[in-house]
């Protein structure tokens, strides 16, 4: 099968842990285990990861350089230790191959009027205030903590798709559209320029998925799947959604909507299948046995 592979930030970075190249290194690791077993089982792996800790932490250096040269240098940093640790944990002929990749979006879009993208650290609520005063940026609630904000408009086009499909077309394992893509407009004389924003991950790599053709798309995190009743007593996981499903549902814009939908929009373009889960139960997320999968049919076995 060709499966799009997303691994989230929680996936790359442990939720409430500082951020350092050892801790990162040794997430990615973990990551690169669970990618590998992928792997040896014969399937054709895109994969894809955010990096919204990562830009939020550059971001705190100061304003020299914009949020698209920043998502720019953590995809090459992440790429960079992601192609090295599956090296290590993968032997076998593997080529691996990180590409920055740029994604239109609409200058236009009402989310730039409206920050909702969580990047960076969590902070209490009187160094948010500060932060706030010291750089003018817009804060938000994400849970009990505090975090940076920053605009997410949705994905139009994928500038590197021909070079990605020219690779897997070589056997090479790509590493793309990192962070949700480095976002980039048009302008009016057809020359292309980075804008400041962060795109969602979910929905650039569910656009990928789809543009590939791909006939599965993962989505990993440090969760089990989706949940009804998320933190109250009578929580319980989903085992499957259709998209007619979810349409009657409410998921939190911050954390499980954005997958969901893109999980949704895949399984309606292509027929395929769109799972959301833990990184340690990637194999099973595949075979169906755990987690949430989204697709157009239920499937009996798993219902039993």
């Amino acid at each position: 099968m060709r499966i799009v592979v997303a691994l989230g930030g929680n996936a790359l970075s442990k939720r409430g842990e500082t951020l350092t190249a050892e801790s990162q290194r040794a997430s990615i690791r973990t990551a690169a285990g669970a990618l590998a077993q992928v792997l040896d089982a014969g399937h054709e792996v895109v994969i894809t990861h955010g990096n919204g800790p990562q830009v939020g932490y550059l971001a705190l250096r100061g304003g020299a350089f914009p949020l698209d040269v920043l998502g720019a240098e953590t995809d090459g940093m992440i790429g960079y230790v992601l192609q090295q640790e599956l090296d290590n944990a993968y032997l076998p002929d593997a080529r691996y191959a990180t590409l920055l990749t740029q994604i239109e979006v609409d200058p236009n879009d009402p989310a730039f009027q409206k920050p909702t993208k969580f990047i960076g650290p969590i902070y209490t609520q009187e160094e948010a205030a500060r932060l706030r005063a010291d750089h003018g940026w817009t804060i938000g609630q994400d849970g009990a903590h505090f975090r940076r904000t920053v605009p997410s408009p949705p994905p139009k086009r994928i500038l590197e798709l021909d070079v990605i499909r020219l690779l897997l077309d070589q056997g090479v394992v790509v590493i793309c559209a990192g962070g949700g893509g480095i976002p980039v407009v048009q302008k009016d004389d057809g020359t292309t320029i980075g804008i400041e924003a962060v795109i969602d991950k979910d929905h650039a790599s569910g656009l990928l998925a789809r543009m590939l053709e791909a006939d599965a798309f993962l989505m990993l995190t440090d969760v089990e799947g989706v949940y009804s009743g998320w933190g109250t007593p009578d929580q319980a996981l989903i085992a499957h959604l259709s998209p007619e499903e979810v349409a009657q549902m409410d998921f939190p814009a911050g954390s499980m909507g954005p997958k969901v939908d893109a999980a949704c929009e895949f399984a309606q373009a292509t027929g395929g299948f769109a799972a959301i889960g833990r990184l340690s139960d990637t194999l099973d997320l595949i075979n169906g046995t755990t987690g949430t999968r989204i697709s157009l049919r239920r499937e009996a076995a798993r219902e039993a």
